[in-house]
């Protein structure tokens, strides 16, 4: 299954609830078409890494963009390539800049380098988008993204408590997860 994190699962389900009649059953593939071009261009970006959290909804060709990156540019750069998708009539930009801090720079690190050099994950490591997403705001972290099982997905928390923060909340699905909610749309 290709990994798009919690950005692809989230678009789903977003899509799944933006209507049921005959008439709309074209928008919603076309808002589809859309939200999948959207993916494609956020994971594309280069500055996009495992310590920003980027969603996204389509509805009749607005782009609902909302999550937290680490520096005020990859906003801007995140808008501009967005609004560049054939099909996007506006982009609503609800991404949000987390503060500046040595304290939470040093925690991303740290969490990072624990979970990615775990023999069990370095398979997720030597991915272009590693799936696992370390987002670290005022000291709290919080997991997003797609693991292979629960096995991972606990051992991923587990790696990630120790290094002083504040609160560690585990938002990864497993792909059985992720499938089920797809199944549930269908």
């Amino acid at each position: 299954m290709t990994r798009f994190t919690n950005f692809l699962t989230a678009g789903f389900i977003v899509l799944a609830l933006s209507g049921s009649a005959r008439a709309e059953d074209i928008v919603e593939r076309k808002d589809f078409q859309v939200f999948q071009s959207v993916a494609r261009q956020v994971q594309q970006y280069v500055n996009f890494t495992v310590f920003d959290s980027v969603n996204a909804s389509v509805q009749d060709g607005v782009v609902t963009l909302t999550g937290k990156v680490t520096m005020p540019f990859k906003v801007q750069d995140l808008t501009r390539r967005v609004a560049r998708v054939e099909g996007v009539r506006k982009v609503d930009n609800q991404i949000q800049v987390l503060p500046v801090s040595r304290f939470d720079d040093e925690l991303r690190l740290r969490i990072a380098r624990a979970i990615y050099g775990n023999p069990s994950f370095w398979h997720y490591a030597s991915m272009a988008n590693p799936p696992i997403h370390i987002v670290v705001d005022q000291g709290r972290v919080r997991l997003e993204g797609t693991v292979n099982n629960n096995v991972e997905r606990m051992l991923a928390q587990s790696l990630t408590i120790g290094f002083g923060a504040f609160s560690v909340e585990n938002g990864l699905k497993t792909d059985a997860e992720v499938q089920a909610q797809l199944e549930t749309i269908d």
